[in-house]
């Protein structure tokens, strides 16, 4: 640190700046910008795969003060964590207590339980600490996407489904419906789509709170995407790039159109979102303006179109063509058609399997990279949490380090 306020001093000596000037709050603005420039670039080199012991280290300081943050939040909020906790006892005498309510305790756990993983799928989608674990392309397609080809192949949507059993299978009495409509597998999978709806958008909230707050007080918020923001307000006229002009777009449809510009801004796949809840919190939007605008795209409108989309292409005659058409690729399209023809019927097979029988365990290659790809993107967000939370420690070093310069 020493090292960039001397970089910062040395240009002024040369060129022989008065004293006046060398106070100048351009002099004192480039040379802050450069430091901050450098410094981030620092905390950015601070990964797992670079640096793993420091790291490692720094994500543990982290994890203690954040303990303690929240140890202490909890304690000023104990009237409410009482409160919570004997909610908690008499829920939990209930659950253990043999009665008649046995079976809709059992019923509700394992619905809320069913809410609670969609829900908190959605919110790691959301939140990600910077990088997002992007659980729609992961858990929840292809939940709609199985719930769509077991419709098909059922003719029925009829059929037990998870959490009750852990695999979807066809009901053994039958109940065939003439014909199976889009409605139909809509309204099964509504829970679900709707909890990571939600997820999603409680998964807004942080940038929310953090510009609002930041805002009331006054004070200048540790968080690099809201000094971006306020670069952008700052040069909003001279803006030429592309991406910028497009969060330009987004923060004034937010600012001047209120509800409905949110809702708009939340219903469609909209990467710049967290653009949105920034603009909102800066311009104090009310709470429940934000959010019941961001619930209602989110989980009901911007969910049907993704719901939509995936019932559609996983259709039983658009697979089927689908399929079909991998087989007409010259050469390689018998072998690739091959794997995706035994994943259907293996999905067929479990599908009319009985509680009695055995399944023959062939893994199929297909549902083996899947896995892995699972595995690998999951391993890779642990990673980020790991370095998201190891740079925020750095960041508190740095800026400690700003406060006892400036002490002197």
């Amino acid at each position: 640190m020493a090292e960039n306020a001397a970089d910062c001093e040395i240009p002024q000596r040369r060129v022989g700046i008065t004293k006046e000037q060398q106070n100048g709050s351009f002099v004192d603005s480039s040379c802050l910008r450069e430091r901050k420039q450098r410094d981030k670039e620092e905390r950015q080199a601070l990964v797992l795969w670079k640096h793993p012991i420091t790291t490692l280290q720094y994500f543990f300081f982290e994890l203690l003060l954040d303990a303690k943050d929240w140890t202490l939040k909890l304690y000023k909020r104990r009237g409410m964590v009482c409160t919570f906790a004997a909610i908690f006892l008499i829920v939990t005498s209930a659950y253990y207590i043999e009665g008649a309510h046995q079976e809709f305790v059992q019923y509700v756990e394992k619905k809320f339980l069913w809410c609670a993983y969609w829900v908190g799928l959605g919110i790691l989608s959301s939140v990600g600490l910077g990088t997002g674990l992007h659980t729609f392309l992961l858990y929840l397609g292809p939940h709609i996407a199985s719930v769509t080809l077991a419709a098909y192949e059922c003719n029925s949507v009829n059929f037990p489904e998870p959490p009750y059993p852990d695999k979807i299978v066809c009901p053994e009495v039958e109940e065939l419906q003439s014909t199976i409509s889009l409605w139909d597998i809509i309204s099964k999978v509504r829970l679900e789509a709707c909890m990571w709806g939600a997820g999603t958008a409680i998964g807004e909230l942080p940038p929310y709170f953090m510009a609002r707050a930041a805002r009331l007080s006054g004070a200048e918020p540790d968080d690099e995407d809201y000094e971006e923001f306020e670069e952008m307000l700052e040069h909003a006229q001279s803006a030429q790039d592309f991406a910028t002009r497009a969060k330009l777009a987004v923060q004034n449809m937010v600012q001047k159109v209120g509800f409905l510009g949110i809702l708009a801004c939340a219903s469609i796949p909209n990467p710049l979102f967290d653009l949105a809840g920034i603009t909102c919190g800066h311009f104090l939007v009310p709470f429940w303006t934000f959010f019941g605008a961001t619930l209602i795209g989110k989980a009901i409108i911007k969910m049907h179109i993704q719901k939509l989309f995936v019932i559609i292409t996983f259709s039983k005659h658009i697979v089927e063509q689908m399929v079909s058409l991998i087989g007409a690729i010259p050469s390689l399209g018998p072998l690739l058609q091959k794997p995706f023809q035994e994943y259907l019927e293996a999905q067929r097979h479990k599908l009319h399997h009985k509680s009695g029988d055995t399944t023959p365990d062939n893994e199929n290659w297909l549902s083996w990279i899947f896995e892995k790809v699972v595995i690998v993107m999951v391993c890779y967000f642990l990673c980020s949490i790991v370095n998201s939370m190891a740079q925020s420690y750095a960041k508190r070093i740095q800026q400690q380090k700003y406060s006892e310069e400036k002490t002197k």
